[in-house]
């Protein structure tokens, strides 16, 4: 099993390195998103303190192609989650620093990501409570993998019928459909301008939208003037907000318009 994850991970690298230096992998996720059984394979985040339990899962979802990752602890799925935000969740109830239930909770609030509790607390309560969190599946132990697998096939069709636009490149996490934004897994408060305008950039990614162009549109959407003064203005608040030393999204281009390079 180590060599064939190491083999299919070097493959991986090397084509994420050239998509990557090309700027491709934002885009073809933006496009597309992630297509079964191609190079953009949709992520699972596995949180379960059983380890043989853990790797047996692990196991099952990397011979279906899946790109996985496994913590033991909430304190574990936190980090991993805020450095990449899974496609779905398998999560155990019972956890060395807590219940389950929490970090579902700590997750709704942050993304949609889908939810799938596994777990021996077989009681009614429980099972209500896992779907009022909004999990989408209550799953008890001892489980069938087979069966187990097509949900998380059926889940994440679903999940991915359902999403109407959504930005994902690990850190600046965008949902249109919830109106919610992300940077390095913590939420952004934005105003509507910047919102729409966020929207204008990114679904004209890689194309300069000049001033006018920009200032028209915002017209439109919103229906109070905007002029170039306040464009720059809300600009340069968004970039505060979504943007560091490693992640920069908004490019200005100057005496012309702006530019989604992200």
């Amino acid at each position: 099993m180590h060599n064939k994850c190491e083999n299919t991970c070097n493959k991986l690298d090397a084509w994420m390195v050239f998509l990557s230096v090309n700027n491709l992998v934002p885009t073809l996720i933006f496009m597309y998103g992630v297509v079964e059984g191609s190079i953009l394979m949709q992520n699972i985040l596995v949180i379960e303190d059983d380890y043989e339990l853990n790797q047996a899962i692990c196991y099952a979802l990397d011979k279906e192609n899946y790109v996985v990752s496994a913590g033991f602890s909430i304190k574990e799925a936190e980090r991993i989650f805020v450095k990449n935000i899974p496609d779905l969740i398998l999560l155990d109830v019972n956890l060395p620093d807590g219940e389950g239930f929490t970090f579902c909770k700590w997750v709704k609030k942050r993304a949609e990501v889908p939810v799938i509790f596994l777990t021996a607390r077989d009681l009614e309560e429980d099972a209500l409570t896992g779907f009022d969190l909004g999990a989408e599946d209550y799953v008890t132990k001892p489980f069938s993998m087979k069966i187990l697998l097509k949900k998380i096939r059926v889940i994440l069709k679903r999940a991915g019928n359902e999403t109407d636009f959504v930005f994902n490149d690990g850190y600046l996490s965008i949902d249109w459909n919830r109106v919610k934004v992300f940077a390095g897994g913590k939420e952004c408060s934005v105003t509507p301008t910047e919102l729409r305008l966020l929207k204008e950039l990114v679904e004209n990614r890689g194309q300069l939208l000049t001033y006018s162009v920009l200032l028209e549109r915002l017209w439109d959407a919103g229906g109070q003037f905007v002029d170039k003064h306040a464009l720059a203005v809300n600009i340069n608040r968004l970039r505060k907000k979504i943007e560091d030393e490693e992640h920069r999204y908004i490019s200005n281009v100057y005496g012309m318009g702006y530019q989604w390079i992200g």
